[in-house]
């Protein structure tokens, strides 16, 4: 284990449970995807103002349940085909999703299957509507990275000695071995005995125990959430918006065209996700004694490889060019 040189950061040790009902947990979580389906209200209905998207508030509010539909649905069979195939094979286990384990490749996907649904029932441009999608979809990246660290889930791998920001994770093997309580608590319940060995003093005598990690979840919030929000309504403000003639402003612009917000988006995710992988511990079902690296192809792990995908699917949606035909004028994607 090396030799950290400079301060580490405490893991905070909030309770990943928000709010206690009697016998019903709602987890910060959840929490997460509740605030990023909010927020994907609003930004929809603010791009119907600017008449970017050709929505009323009614079919906002119906889209927003397709998007439920097929961030959840997406997201458990995506984490079943990459990660667990055996639960394919078990209903009671692949519909059991307050155990855990969404995939964001599997989500986008769903999105994009009720989204071209949603844009044909409704007779509006599937690329326009894809690049509003991607409007809202960093700020809900960002919510439940975030609550990932509150979960102290999805960590990263061993840090460096010189990174001052490395955590120690409670979930973490080593503190499971260090530590009876934490052992009996699990990935899930692990907030009281941390608490309790925080007060007592204990976690500080096996700490050196623990291995600092990379807090690999706030990179993803940082890098997949908040600046990629920041690049795509930069070029929506600057470029994209639709303007009155009246109003000075490059208003038939390239970024203007429908599907490359969209095409940022993809690629700046994939390539986000895909550096991440490098800090990102690999997933228990990939990495062994003889990979310890999690790859699944060459050199790449599974988030890699996915990642990949995606970047080729923005590549496409940037390269695509509007026939001429009038069918396809902008807005109408």
């Amino acid at each position: 284990m090396p030799v950290h040189l400079f301060a580490e950061i405490t893991f905070p040790g909030w309770d990943p449970v928000a709010l206690r009902l009697g016998p019903l947990a709602i987890r910060w979580y959840g929490l997460g995807y509740l605030a990023g389906f909010i927020v994907a209200g609003w930004v929809l209905d603010r791009l119907s103002k600017d008449r970017f998207l050709e929505l009323s508030k009614a079919a906002v509010s119906d889209l927003i349940g397709w998007l439920v539909l097929g961030v959840v649905v997406g997201g458990r069979l995506g984490y079943a085909l990459f990660y667990e195939p055996r639960m394919l094979l078990s209903p009671v286990d692949l519909v059991s999703i307050w155990t855990g384990g969404l995939s964001f490749h599997g989500g986008l996907a769903g999105v994009v299957a009720v989204s071209v649904l949603f844009a044909r029932r409704r007779r509006v441009g599937w690329r326009r509507l894809a690049d509003g999608l991607v409007m809202a979809a960093p700020f809900g990246i960002f919510f439940v990275r975030c609550a990932n660290f509150v979960n102290a889930e999805l960590y990263g791998r061993v840090a460096p000695a010189w990174l001052p920001w490395a955590v120690r994770f409670p979930t973490d093997p080593a503190a499971a071995l260090a530590s009876p309580e934490l052992a009996a608590g699990g990935p899930l319940r692990w907030h009281e005995a941390y608490s309790g060995l925080r007060a007592s003093g204990a976690w500080e005598q096996i700490a050196t125990r623990i291995p600092l990690r990379h807090p690999s979840q706030l990179y993803e919030a940082v890098l997949e959430g908040l600046l990629l929000a920041a690049i795509l309504w930069a070029v929506y403000v600057w470029r994209a918006r639709p303007r009155p003639e009246a109003e000075p402003g490059p208003s038939n612009s390239a970024a203007s065209r429908p599907g490359v917000l969209a095409g940022v988006f993809l690629a700046g995710y994939g390539v986000a996700r895909f550096l991440v992988e490098f800090t990102r511990q690999p997933d228990r079902q990939f990495a062994g004694p003889g990979d310890q690296l999690g790859t699944v192809l060459g050199p790449l792990t599974m988030g890699q490889l996915l990642s990949l995908a995606v970047v080729a699917g923005g590549v496409w949606m940037l390269a695509w060019k509007p026939r001429a035909a009038a069918g396809d004028e902008a807005g109408r994607g």
